[in-house]
């Protein structure tokens, strides 16, 4: 995995939207959230600053949601349902970009991911402070 490259090309699960990106900081941004949308969901995300996604095809097939403050618009195929990116509340001028939508990258390619304690989002905190939920870990079983 290069954890460097910066431009990549990705879409949903059932090819109707594809996209191109380039991330803020190739791979080195992976970052889960415990944020109750995050919870279900359970994506790890990557960073680009909004002119860095272009969307190639689909564009009519993306339907938005928005919850808590409305201020983060999470973006999903209306085919398959694959979440691919939202606009962040805690920096509207980036894209959180799915991991699992980028071709040829899985979220299982990530040994450690830091996860964002978006239940106490900074927005929200008095002293506005990021704070850290914890980590996961995959390990990959042995191969028999």
């Amino acid at each position: 995995m290069d954890v460097d490259k910066n431009e990549w090309e990705g879409g949903c699960h059932c090819g109707a939207v594809r996209f191109r990106v380039r991330l803020t900081n190739g791979l080195r941004t992976a970052l889960r959230c415990n944020c109750s949308l995050c919870r279900m969901r359970g994506a790890v995300v990557l960073f680009a600053p909004l002119e860095g996604l272009t969307i190639v095809s689909g564009e009519d097939m993306l339907g938005t949601y928005r919850f808590n403050t409305g201020a983060a618009e999470h973006h999903f195929c209306t085919v398959c349902g694959i979440y691919t990116h939202h606009q962040r509340r805690l920096d509207p001028t980036q894209y959180a970009i799915n991991a699992a939508c980028l071709d040829g990258l899985s979220p299982f390619d990530f040994a450690e991911v830091p996860v964002l304690d978006g239940i106490h989002h900074p927005l929200d905190d008095p002293q506005g402070r990021t704070l850290m939920a914890g980590v996961i870990k995959f390990e990959p079983a042995p191969t028999p």
